[in-house]
């Protein structure tokens, strides 16, 4: 799978565990503090304690989510003892991080069936067999209400405020529930319960990581270095990578799906993908840059790498091999996919000609989000019948059996009436 270096005891050269440990990081709180954790590790043969924790508020991890999975699994390549926490019992909760409401609760339910698919899918990156996996249920279902008070007084109402998305919605009249105080303190008795050295997470995270620190001066331990990771852009190259945003890649995409987006990705982020979500080494990333940077290499046939990459990891370098040839015939050739999804029209759809209105048509079969999107896609020259570009919005479709629709450059349906 390309990795940097294969699974093994500690590696003793601090200089090469220090340079792969900064790799894309955004802050190291604090590094001096590192170094010396590091050092002690190294003059005693002790691996350090590595936490890393993920609530599974949905069920599909995408490669933003996957940032700090490759960062866990540098450290894990270094030698050291990686803990991911599934957080079945703060998943509850939800973490407010970034959020301008209060989120919804899922049930036990949802909880379980999200944990099934978190532990598959980040398999997929660290190595679980040789990593520990915990449910912080538990230590956090173990505490009574007193300790919970007990808990709670360790932070003051002022220090939770500090965090800006609280601090916005106090300020705005927006309702803070009193359970989302309840968890940083949470997350951050995680760190106290593992007696964690090094906890990973997004720069979204760096409140919660602090107060791990904090809990665990106040528990009498060392305190826990905070290691952030960056947040990655999503395939716009401006907003954060979300589900619901639409400008994701998600790891269980099928491969030509995987391949096809990842060629989508402006010019200016190949490197920082590369960096971020590839175990490709900092040697060969720094050839890379210079490449782009030379134009000795042209930006296409870098993503091509990237892409080839990417589906490798996690499908295989023959799967890799079949969405390239895919790619290359449909998008540079022009040609279309082998597999186009058929899609029944109900007869009820059409009117007594049999013809429907294009933004409705993509919207029914599932290529556009609704009949605005629809009405959108073919203003901008996106949607072809047959291979005929359509640019008037009012069109009615005379829907005939095994008419091919495409919007935009990956997306097919094939019409059965």
């Amino acid at each position: 799978m390309g990795r940097i270096i294969e699974l093994s005891d500690l590696v003793k050269d601090i200089d090469k565990q220090l340079e792969i440990i900064r790799r894309g990081t955004a802050e190291i709180i604090p590094e001096d503090e590192l170094v010396k954790k590091l050092e002690r590790s190294i003059k005693e043969d002790r691996p350090l304690k590595v936490k890393l924790g993920m609530d599974p508020t949905a069920p599909d991890i995408h490669l933003g989510h996957t940032v700090v999975l490759h960062k866990m699994r540098q450290l894990q390549e270094l030698g050291h003892d990686v803990v991911l926490i599934l957080g079945d019992f703060t998943g509850r909760i939800g973490d407010p991080s970034g959020r301008s409401e209060t989120r919804k609760q899922l049930t036990d339910e949802e909880i379980q069936h999200n944990v099934a698919t978190y532990k598959e899918q980040a398999g997929k990156i660290i190595d679980l067999n040789q990593a520990r996996l915990v449910y912080n249920s538990a230590w956090l279902k173990k505490l009574n209400f007193a300790d919970v008070i007990a808990l709670a007084a360790k932070y003051t109402v002022a220090r939770m405020l500090e965090r800006d998305d609280f601090e916005r919605r106090y300020k705005e009249g927006i309702p803070i529930g009193i359970h989302e105080f309840l968890y940083p303190l949470m997350q951050g008795y995680d760190s106290v319960a593992l007696k964690a050295d090094l906890e990973l997470g997004g720069t979204d995270q760096k409140f919660n990581l602090m107060v791990g620190r904090d809990l665990q001066r106040e528990f009498g331990q060392e305190p826990q270095v905070a290691i952030t990771m960056p947040i990655l852009e999503g395939l716009d190259g401006v907003q954060k990578m979300s589900k619901s945003l639409g400008n994701y890649v998600g790891i269980s995409e099928p491969p030509k799906e995987i391949y096809g987006k990842a060629m989508s990705i402006s010019d200016e982020l190949i490197v920082r993908y590369f960096q971020l979500v590839t175990p490709v080494s900092n040697e060969e990333v720094d050839k890379i840059q210079d490449n782009l940077a030379s134009g000795s290499h042209h930006p296409r046939d870098v993503k091509m790498q990237l892409a080839r990459e990417l589906v490798t990891m996690y499908y295989g370098k023959d799967a890799a091999i079949d969405a390239e040839q895919e790619f290359v015939s449909v998008f540079q050739q022009g040609n279309l996919p082998e597999e186009i999804p058929d899609v029944q029209i109900p007869a009820e759809e059409t009117s007594t000609e049999g013809t429907i209105w294009l933004p409705k048509l993509l919207a029914l079969i599932g290529l556009a989000n609704s009949t605005s999107a629809g009405k959108r896609f073919v203003k901008q020259g996106a949607v072809k019948i047959d291979g005929e570009k359509m640019t008037d919005s009012e069109y009615r479709v005379v829907v005939n059996s095994g008419m091919i629709i495409q919007v935009g450059k990956r997306k097919f349906a094939r019409l059965i009436l």
